[in-house]
């Protein structure tokens, strides 16, 4: 079973990152976090498409 918290395909749209990774019970998660300073988001999605369209369409209100 793979360990969770490990990203794969890991992408940067801006100052957004998208990566796939196992939960706990080994499903596929897929994750969209922005690293700019003073933004907290960050989301689980199933899909790896709606993970990146999060990403492309985030704007930061630090």
């Amino acid at each position: 079973m793979p360990r969770p918290n490990r990203f794969t395909n890991v992408l940067r749209i801006g100052p957004v990152q998208v990566g796939t990774h196992y939960d706990g019970r080994g499903r596929t998660k897929h994750v969209a976090a922005c690293t700019a300073p003073g933004c907290d988001f960050s989301a689980d999605y199933h899909g790896r498409a709606a993970a990146e369209l999060a990403a492309r369409t985030h704007r930061c209100n630090p």
